[in-house]
């Protein structure tokens, strides 16, 4: 039976299970917070048996030490839960995976979303934010976006899989959110009384389909580096390592992407745009650097570009330019030439010898396409109109519906980003204000929060712990709504106290804990301004001011 869970007569279906399961709950469910550990642990495996629409429950089972389930001695301190694994299958070729986590005792009455990165394919790579939505006591969830066996970085095994496409473009984060909210109704026998959702990167792009498309799933989205326009994303990866491989003498060394950064730092910090002395730019959307200043004049060494270097230093600032020169998408900004991971040696090198994330483009030309031949004049037409319906809808819709039911958003990027494009979400974030009836208007509901110096959903010379619900940088030092975004959400929602700054954090390198310095995060379009007076390491000592 083909059943498509975007139709409304399956959301029906979905709903009318919820409610359901509300109205005949046994008691001894509604006494789940309270229920001794044994009694618990045998509803968990009692799910197996829960029937959902076009939903399979792989397994249920209860984890009571995860230390040991996990091998990780840092999970010491979860509490127990019940772990179950699902299978929504509602049409021909799609097959979603969902995982939720169900604490046995003490839930909060909050079911937790969380997103996935890359092509997803995968369980494994929401875990990192499931863990903060567990330690809150939150019912907590994630989806594979229905592309496995596709891997972050991999895309092949999508080639002639388009259902695949729609899923992990539009579909999977709603079904992963309707299947784990029946789940977790059935368990406590009681319904969440709220909902929030979480994620980076592709995570990003699917907490944004959340608020744009499905306003009623979540209360509050917390989302960083958001892929707005997956195509061009893409293509822009395609353009750098074509920029990095057609000609010889091009590929940047570490070294001198090493350089290139330290130069561009300098010369933006001196035209005011960050502090002189800080490894990272404050605004460097708003500054200008040509690198032109470091031009080999004479013999080439490890201190300056050679033609051919620049060339590729250009195109990676430039972004893609059209054969009449002009720009086709964003470039990547001063600031994030960093080496290492995902900086631009990431960009320029790929273990297959193709560009990452390059799969894409194999989609719609097939598994013999070469990158050398891509051509974004002639080429992304075609792509857009293949694949922009199903993966593309970010660049589409409003928020006035997400607005209207009293949600909260918050998105972060990271300035130094070399994997989505930083200027992508001002972009999205001034559409959606021009659709709303203005700035004033958008800020009352939806912050913008750009971070100085950080790296793709976190790393970089930068400070870049805020956001506990983020499973890679360390968690801030204070667990609360100014030090954590996730925090401030929760906070927003429940109280509507607006985020009006956030305190981020760098820790010393390879010494947890010990905090190099603070700065504050303010809601675009202010910038955090040095105040003039007092230590640069504390965050006190700097205003949000006029960008």
């Amino acid at each position: 039976m083909h059943v498509d869970l975007q139709k409304p007569r399956t959301v029906r279906r979905l709903a009318w299970v919820l409610a359901a399961l509300a109205a005949s709950a046994l008691p001894s469910l509604a006494c789940a917070q309270g229920a001794p550990a044994p009694a618990a642990e045998a509803r968990c495996a009692s799910l197996t048996g829960l029937r959902l629409p076009d939903t399979v429950i792989v397994s249920a089972a209860a984890v009571t030490d995860a230390a040991a389930t996990f091998k990780a001695p840092s999970l010491a301190d979860l509490p127990a839960f019940c772990r179950v694994v699902a299978r929504v299958r509602s049409a021909p070729d799609s097959d979603i995976g969902v995982e939720i986590w169900l604490p046995l005792q003490d839930w909060v009455g909050i079911f937790h979303g969380n997103g996935n990165g890359g092509f997803a394919g995968t369980l494994q790579a929401g875990y990192g934010s499931m863990l903060s939505g567990l330690r809150r006591h939150f019912a907590t969830a994630t989806t594979d976006t229905g592309t496995a066996p596709a891997t972050m970085l991999d895309g092949d095994a999508l080639i002639g899989h388009p259902r695949k496409w729609k899923d992990w473009g539009r579909r999977s984060t709603h079904v992963m959110t309707l299947t784990g909210k029946a789940i977790a109704q059935h368990f406590y026998g009681h319904a969440a009384d709220r909902s929030y959702y979480t994620g980076c990167s592709t995570g990003g792009q699917q907490g944004l389909i959340e608020a744009l498309y499905y306003p009623s799933d979540y209360n509050g989205v917390l989302v960083g580096a958001p892929v707005i326009d997956r195509t061009a994303g893409h293509a822009a990866v395609v353009w750098d390592y074509a920029a990095a491989h057609r000609a010889s003498g091009s590929l940047l060394s570490d070294l001198k992407l090493n350089l290139l950064n330290r130069t561009a730092t300098a010369a933006c910090n001196k035209q005011g745009h960050g502090l002189p002395g800080d490894p990272f730019i404050t605004d460097p959307l708003a500054c200008r650097f040509d690198p032109q200043g470091i031009a080999c004049a004479g013999a080439t060494n490890d201190q300056c570009l050679t033609a051919a270097e620049l060339a590729t230093a250009r195109a990676f600032y430039s972004g893609p330019l059209g054969h009449d020169g002009r720009p086709a998408f964003f470039g990547w900004p001063l600031g994030s030439e960093g080496a290492g991971r995902f900086g631009w040696s990431f960009l320029q090198t790929s273990a297959s010898g193709e560009p990452p994330f390059s799969s894409l483009f194999k989609w719609v030309f097939g598994a013999g396409w070469d990158w050398r031949s891509f051509d974004w004049t002639r080429d992304m037409a075609t792509v857009d109109a293949v694949l922009g319906p199903d993966v593309n809808d970010a660049t589409r819709g409003t928020l006035r519906a997400f607005e209207a039911r009293g949600g909260k958003l918050i998105i972060y990027h990271g300035l130094a980003d070399s994997l989505v494009p930083p200027a992508q979400s001002p972009a999205f974030y001034r559409r959606q204000a021009r659709a709303v009836g203005g700035m004033t208007r958008l800020r009352k509901f939806a912050r913008l929060f750009m971070a100085p110096g950080m790296m793709h959903c976190g790393g970089g010379p930068g400070p870049d712990s805020f956001n506990t619900a983020l499973g890679g940088p360390p968690p801030p030092p204070v667990d609360g709504p100014e030090d954590d975004l996730f925090a401030a959400l929760l906070q927003w929602d429940r109280r509507g106290r607006l985020p009006e700054h956030i305190v981020a954090t760098k820790f010393v390198e390879g010494t947890p804990r010990k905090i190099a310095f603070q700065r504050p995060l303010c809601p675009f379009p202010q910038v955090a301004r040095y105040k003039g007076r007092g230590s640069t390491a504390r965050a006190e000592n700097f205003a949000c001011s006029p960008g």
